[in-house]
């Protein structure tokens, strides 16, 4: 029996705003409910952004462990990290394990409600 990936569900006090980063992220369609937002990206499970009022952020990786995150792989990296600052992603680290000559590498971030996510070329 196969088991597929069909949904990634994350918690947020404001779905408004994680639902929009989350669309704006990853582009292709934004569903909204009033307890859920579901984002629907072209080769991904979807994305569902679940009512948490009392969501507290992770405060990882000075703090707190970061519970999951997920990691995207990217063609460019400059141009992905331009679209995840824009869309309201905070790096986490002032520096990265990107190298100038080869623009390759990792680049690690938070969603506006805090969930850590990296970006990887490929």
């Amino acid at each position: 029996m196969p088991i597929t990936l069909t949904s990634v569900i994350i918690d947020a006090a404001d779905i408004e705003k994680e639902g929009a980063f989350w669309h704006r992220l990853l582009g292709g369609s934004l569903t909204p409910t009033p307890t859920h937002h579901f984002v629907q990206a072209p080769g991904l499970p979807v994305i569902v952004v679940q009512s948490a009022p009392g969501h507290t952020a992770p405060n990882w990786p000075d703090g707190t462990s970061q519970q999951m995150h997920l990691d995207f792989g990217v063609d460019d990296l400059a141009t992905a990290d331009r679209t995840a600052t824009e869309a309201g992603a905070t790096r986490l680290r002032p520096t990265d394990e990107v190298t100038a000559e080869t623009r390759t590498g990792t680049r690690v971030y938070a969603s506006p409600a805090g969930h850590p996510f990296c970006l990887r070329s490929t």
